[in-house]
């Protein structure tokens, strides 16, 4: 499949042939599951100390004292002398339920699968109703995928990449993103996370020559290189078809990786 190249002032200098994994079967389901095995592959076990709160001799009096028949420490000396200990209960006591190294926390996900996840996610975002159906404003947009001329990795200053933005239609996008930011609802907005943003478009380039500069302080928008993407990248939060836009060069470095 073929899709027209655009320049930075936004008209049509030629044609690209697309990989063969822009064709792949939609898979939403697999999709997801790559996004969670991603995500979850950065998370780190945790557990307690097996004896925190069992380095006590205490032992339960038993009955007929007229108290709890908890473990209850030993000797005649204040204040410690006949406190509860060891039960969850007590203070200084074990835990009841502790977070264990034990507990399964990834989602395994075969190398195959990963890999048809990945081609399915680049699919996706060649799919117009798809990109729509996300939230992505593309009505001004010439054509998906939008492949835009290399020079675009050039451009290191903000005020070139937004009027690249506007020429090409994608300036609505980042001004529902800019819109779109409103305060997290919850307890995560005191735990640095207080602003949630919709996702903007994502820029795939085959090499940083100013580019992120450039984007870098427009909201939503997120720039990667191509031997760098993956299916988080594609697909945030587990959600297909992201609006991208590519360079030529990053075409051909996705196709030498796929």
């Amino acid at each position: 499949m073929k899709v027209p190249i655009f320049s930075l002032d936004g008209k049509p200098q030629g044609e690209v042939e697309l990989p063969p994994a822009f064709s792949e079967e939609y898979r939403p389901d697999l999709i997801r599951r790559a996004v969670i095995s991603s995500q979850t592959a950065r998370l780190q076990p945790k557990g307690t100390d097996p004896m925190a709160g069992k380095r006590t001799t205490a032992e339960t009096w038993g009955k007929g004292y007229g108290v709890a028949r908890v473990p209850r420490v030993k000797g005649s000396g204040y204040p410690a002398a006949g406190r509860g200990a060891f039960v969850p209960h007590a203070v200084g006591g074990r835990r009841a339920h502790p977070p264990k190294v034990e507990k399964v926390l990834r989602e395994r996900i075969n190398r195959k699968e990963k890999r048809l996840a990945f081609r399915s996610a680049l699919a996706a975002t060649a799919n117009p109703e798809l990109v729509r159906s996300r939230g992505h404003l593309i009505d001004k947009v010439p054509s998906l995928p939008l492949v835009v001329e290399d020079r675009l990795e050039e451009l290191s200053e903000t005020k070139q990449v937004k009027e690249v933005f506007q020429r090409l239609g994608l300036w609505e996008e980042v001004e529902r993103v800019a819109e779109g930011e409103k305060i997290r609802a919850g307890r995560g907005k005191m735990r640095g996370r207080k602003y949630r943003r919709p996702v903007g478009p994502l820029l795939v380039v085959s090499r940083d020559r100013g580019i992120r500069k450039g984007a870098g302080n427009l909201p939503g928008v997120r720039v990667v290189e191509a031997r760098n993407l993956g299916v988080e990248d594609l697909a945030p939060g587990g959600h297909p078809a992201r609006l991208t836009v590519w360079t030529p060069s990053a075409l051909q470095a996705l196709e030498a990786r796929l």
